[in-house]
């Protein structure tokens, strides 16, 4: 059987439907594929690193884009240099490649750096106050309420006169 169902997670949650896309994608997702090697490290709370290992590529070479919360970096295959070198081994690949990685909610990419052939992403989680958590007082209204209310009593108010 290779069909997973959600569905008993989706009874106790609210809003993660695309965590069904996720897994599907992931699961089709070409497995064979392995290059360049990379890491993704966690560096604390809210800090996050995409190591790249880019032996052989300039900065020049190197292409990040972020678009619609898919963080990507790619690279098109190296043009000789105009050297005549004939190659007796080379197992330093430079071909082109194309990585994507999905970022979760208030992920920013806050630079990239090259250095000693390791391409380094730094990510950042930045959550607007509008999104943190908040305490909820029991009992009192909250202010959309509070105001449609107080908008019906004035329009009473000024019927009756």
């Amino acid at each position: 059987m290779n069909t997973l169902t959600f569905a008993p997670l989706f009874r106790s949650s609210v809003g993660f439907d695309r965590f069904s896309d996720l897994f599907e994608s992931a699961l089709r997702s070409e497995s064979g594929s392995s290059y360049p090697p990379y890491n993704v490290e966690k560096r604390g709370d809210d800090d996050y690193r995409i190591v790249v290992a880019a032996a052989g590529f300039a900065e020049g070479d190197l292409d990040i884009q972020v678009e619609k919360d898919v963080l990507t970096i790619s690279s098109g295959r190296r043009e000789a240099t105009g050297d005549s070198v004939q190659y007796l081994h080379q197992g330093i690949a430079q071909r082109a490649f194309k990585l994507s990685f999905r970022l979760a909610d208030h992920i920013e990419v806050r630079g990239a750096s090259l250095k000693n052939g390791l391409l380094n992403v730094d990510l950042v989680r930045r959550v607007p106050e509008a999104a943190k958590p908040r305490r909820i007082s029991i009992g009192t209204e909250l202010p959309t309420q509070a105001a449609a209310n107080a908008a019906v009593t004035t329009e009473t108010a000024q019927t009756a006169a």
